[in-house]
């Protein structure tokens, strides 16, 4: 019988710093980008660092008043953290 190969992890080895960081941009730019139409955008600027463990993402949205580009730089913001918070528990 032969195994079908899975996506899992096959060591314990934690996620590098760049899949971090990368994983973390991908995850706010995807919400910033579901509340909004891309063309409607205006600037969108997400920064990210991950140091000594320590996850920083700063996100502003430049975009119509609808939805209200802070909530939705907030939720681009928590989306990150969480999409992190599952690379390690993957």
């Amino acid at each position: 019988m032969t195994e079908e190969p899975t996506d899992e992890k096959l060591t314990d080895e934690e996620p590098t710093d760049e899949e971090v960081v990368q994983t973390a941009a991908t995850a706010a730019e995807r919400i910033v980008f579901d509340h909004y139409d891309q063309s409607a955008v205006r600037d969108l600027d997400v920064t990210v660092t991950f140091e000594a463990g320590v996850l920083n993402v700063d996100v502003y949205v430049n975009a119509p008043d609808d939805p209200d580009p802070e909530a939705v730089a907030t939720a681009a913001t928590e989306a990150a953290g969480e999409a992190v918070d599952e690379l390690f528990e993957a």
